[in-house]
């Protein structure tokens, strides 16, 4: 009698490496993203909002999407990274690197101050306290205009060229490939941290947090250390808002930008890293369109897609994409 061995079964390992493993559309998508220097180039402007909107969409993914962890309050951090940015560029250092680094790193030690409160909280008790913390802000701001410039917002911002050679210039080209690179960057460290053993943990957080603890998972550890991430990256967006628009609108704190952002990450599907690029990109030429054609109306055309992404694409435009490849997938493999 022969011997056969029995095929080994692939480790958590194993599935963490083929994972991150590149695949064709991530490619094809970040070129096309190139493409629109020279397809689009009137409207630059509306792209380099798309990206920043993007990363701030990618930020809550991680909380969101990876985590479980639902937040009706991450404006706050998009907004306080914006602030900061806004308000070292107008009392004299405009060097934009090194403010978008700031800024991120004031976010993100915000989030680190607030993230013990999360740890402890859930559902209803959550979502207050994020929205709390958004309203505490906005209302901070508005009340400090001697800083902030309270509702008239931040003015005089002034941001020097990069690397003192590109200057931001009115047809968006030099903000675009800033706000390109600065997201592109931000998505490799989201996709190390979804593709490693943590962001391993994260998802088995998310998927049964009662069975995670008794596995040997620190799961107030790694709450805090995802939250303070994901409210440095909102930093950042916020602080690339500001430097590009050299302006900075007490609605940056806004609950409705808040819960824009939500909306944003269900269009495009939650959990998939892509899905707030796409969402943002959907979204923001909605938008646009919308608001020049029914400059009344554009919110009920915004409340009929996610209607309709809701009925016909559940988990998103990306989960209709992955049912798509998998119906193509299946259906090329039964021709065979």
């Amino acid at each position: 009698m022969f011997a056969f061995a029995k095929p080994a079964l692939a480790t958590p390992a194993d599935r963490l490496i083929a994972a991150a493993r590149w695949r064709w559309y991530e490619t094809a998508f970040w070129l096309g993203t190139l493409l629109v220097l020279f397809a689009f180039p009137g409207y630059l402007q509306l792209a380099s909002q798309i990206a920043i909107v993007g990363l701030f969409a990618l930020s809550l993914d991680l909380l969101m999407g990876y985590a479980g962890i639902i937040s009706l309050g991450h404006a706050a951090f998009f907004g306080f990274g914006a602030y900061v940015a806004g308000i070292i560029a107008k009392y004299g250092w405009g060097e934009p690197l090194s403010g978008m680094v700031i800024a991120g790193l004031s976010a993100g030690l915000l989030g680190l101050i607030v993230s013990p409160i999360i740890t402890r909280l859930h559902g209803i008790a959550l979502l207050m306290v994020t929205m709390g913390l958004c309203v505490l802000l906005f209302e901070a701001a508005n009340r400090a205009v001697w800083l902030t410039g309270g509702d008239d917002g931040l003015q005089g911002v002034e941001i020097w060229p990069i690397f003192g050679t590109f200057t931001f210039d009115l047809l968006g080209r030099t903000a675009y490939l800033y706000a390109l690179i600065v997201l592109f960057l931000m998505f490799l460290v989201a996709r190390r941290i979804v593709h490693s053993p943590f962001g391993l943990s994260l998802q088995a957080m998310r998927d049964n947090p009662r069975r995670a603890p008794a596995i040997g998972t620190d799961m107030g550890e790694r709450v805090r250390i995802v939250y303070t991430i994901s409210a440095a990256m909102a930093g950042v967006a916020g602080a690339l808002i500001a430097q590009t628009t050299q302006f900075v609108a007490l609605e940056v704190l806004s609950f409705q930008r808040s819960a824009e952002i939500m909306i944003i990450l269900i269009l495009g599907g939650t959990g998939r890293l892509f899905g707030g690029l796409i969402g943002a990109a959907v979204f923001m030429i909605a938008r646009d369109q919308l608001a020049t054609s029914y400059p009344q109306y554009w919110y009920l055309g915004i409340g009929a897609l996610l209607v309709a992404v809701v009925m016909f694409a559940r988990g998103g435009v990306m989960g209709g994409f992955d049912r798509l490849v998998r119906w193509w997938r299946a259906r090329a493999g039964a021709g065979r």
